[in-house]
């Protein structure tokens, strides 16, 4: 033991362990510089294009696509910054079905959140417009609107059921009300 004891205590021995110790602290520093600079505010929210990494099991290597189908959010093939159209001013609210038996008596779980609300109405108020000019197109998560006047392409809260639903407007105030089924994934849980 004596003889371990003596070759750690040598002076040789001292400064390698000394300048092993130091190697490693200036690495830890320059792993924690690198990576610092590598981390930025700008790299908060979606990822930028040059930073994107794409896996093998996303992309297939033999494919000639320059993007997965599901990288594309629903409703962007509206998106049309160049369009002069004007946005209308649009509302968006949530209805229940309720009877006597959940207003007085409280029979259901239902209560006045939007969990329980079964669908959602868009209101768009749309000045000097006739209906027939009105070009209307559900999908499971975007709405879309144009007229000669006005273009609205609004990313809805909840999935909807896009092949129910109804439309109408009222001549009166110039609204276009739009009562569209939810769809959501826990529906089931809060209607049962």
């Amino acid at each position: 033991m004596e003889q371990s004891l003596s070759e750690f205590s040598s002076i040789s021995s001292i400064e390698a362990l000394s300048a092993l110790l130091n190697n490693a602290e200036e690495e830890e520093e320059n792993e924690g510089q690198s990576l610092s600079s590598a981390i930025n505010p700008g790299d908060i929210g979606p990822l930028r294009p040059e930073k994107k990494v794409s896996t093998s099991s996303q992309k297939d290597k033999d494919s000639k696509e320059i993007w997965n189908v599901l990288e594309i959010p629903d409703g962007s093939e509206f998106d049309d910054s160049l369009d002069p159209r004007e946005q209308p001013e649009y509302e968006i609210l949530f209805k229940q079905r309720v009877g006597s038996e959940d207003i007085f008596l409280g029979m259901s779980r239902k209560d006045s959140s939007t969990a329980c609300c079964e669908d959602l109405v868009v209101k768009i108020h749309l000045p000097n417009t006739k209906a027939s000019d009105m070009s209307l197109d559900i999908r499971r998560k975007f709405l879309d609107l144009r007229t000669p006047k006005y273009k609205l392409g609004l990313h809805l809260p909840h999935p909807v059921n896009d092949k129910t639903g109804k439309a109408q407007f009222r001549a009166d105030t110039e609204t276009l009300e739009v009562t569209l089924t939810m769809a959501r994934d826990l529906d089931f849980v809060n209607f049962s």
